[in-house]
């Protein structure tokens, strides 16, 4: 089950389901806008709070998830998921409407990979036949809890990076048909002394490099073995960076190959400065866009390595510098993955 120091190797190889795909306006303007199951017109979502519209958003994709599944919720078993805010409430209080027994994990916005790691050791190992795992951000809610609200217009640097209003979530089952999880490597905790929490991309590029080489070299694998490595959300200047830190590190992996969710999800002139972020990036455009393509037959094995700044306003106001972590999933389709 271990191979090399830490890569999971998961012999029965859970199934995803089922997933669904929840986002907000700004990703309804975007480039994957029609791999989303459910789009909502502002940022509210009839809600008092933005606090409770990010609730909302993940419990939509749950239920959302399950009714393509054909499975009520009675019967999943466990909900592993999580999201940015302070103790992550949003998360737990949709986990009290499920009412499934609950696991919170915070990653930050590597937190849609680390849920599915989990996900998939305690499926593969017969701890549950159903668990529900997903992550979610909401943009004016993280944005006002980790630099400014928004009313406030405060100028941001071309560095910055635009928070996804999204949930994804995925159904892992230890049988059915669908995309299989065939392995992942956990992240270890990379700090290289950046402080400026504008710059995400920039603090969080060496932590993927560093977890990459960890899944290529613990699985003795080549980076062509996969149709596709994403990471999570580095943006233009972190996707640059870790491009040229694994060239320079001799990891050859081919620039078409080699992607970002933060760079995947919105237009091209649409306002996001260096590209998106929030734990609901990579969710949405894993378990919306990612896995429409591999059931196209497009991608038949793909590496997502979603990144996390483990940063918070307390660390900030202490003038911390960012730590960071990134997990790797592998997800196979077609093939021999079965």
């Amino acid at each position: 089950m271990l191979k090399g120091h830490r890569t999971w190797v998961f012999e029965n190889k859970p199934t995803i389901l089922s997933t669904a795909t929840v986002g907000g306006p700004f990703e309804a303007n975007g480039r994957i806008a029609d791999d989303f199951d459910l789009l909502h017109e502002d940022l509210w979502l009839g809600e008092e709070s933005y606090e409770k519209a990010h609730k909302v958003l993940l419990e939509e994709a749950m239920f959302k998830a399950m009714e393509k599944a054909g499975i009520e919720k009675e019967k999943v078993q466990f909900l592993i998921a999580g999201d940015l805010i302070n103790q992550m409430t949003p998360t737990s209080f949709a986990a009290r409407t499920i009412g499934a027994p609950y696991l919170g994990v915070f990653g930050a916005c590597s937190t849609s990979m680390e849920g599915l790691a989990l996900s998939a050791f305690i499926v593969n190992y017969g701890g549950a036949d159903y668990i529900l795992t997903g992550a979610s951000s909401h943009n004016a809610a993280v944005e006002k809890q980790f630099r400014y609200p928004t009313e406030y217009g405060g100028q941001k640097p071309p560095t910055a990076q635009w928070t996804v209003t999204g949930a994804g979530v995925a159904l892992i089952s230890s049988h059915g048909d669908g995309p299989r999880v065939t392995s992942a490597t956990i992240g270890r905790v990379i700090d290289m002394g950046l402080s400026d929490p504008f710059n995400m991309g920039g603090a969080m590029a060496p932590a993927a490099v560093d977890t990459i080489e960890a899944h290529l070299r613990d699985m003795k694998i080549d980076a062509s073995y996969y149709d596709l490595i994403v990471t999570g959300d580095l943006g233009k200047i972190g996707h640059e960076i870790s491009f040229d830190l694994l060239r320079q590190h001799g990891v050859n992996v081919e620039e078409d190959r080699y992607q970002d969710c933060g760079l995947i999800i919105y237009r091209e002139g649409q306002p996001v400065l260096a590209g998106a972020s929030g734990a609901g990036c990579s969710a949405t455009v894993v378990y919306g866009h990612l896995l429409n393509r591999m059931k196209r037959g497009e991608l038949k094995r793909i590496l997502v390595v979603a990144t996390g700044a483990l940063l918070s306003p307390l660390s900030f106001q202490q003038n911390e510098t960012i730590p960071c972590i990134a997990h790797a999933v592998a997800i196979e389709y077609g093939g021999d993955e079965s």
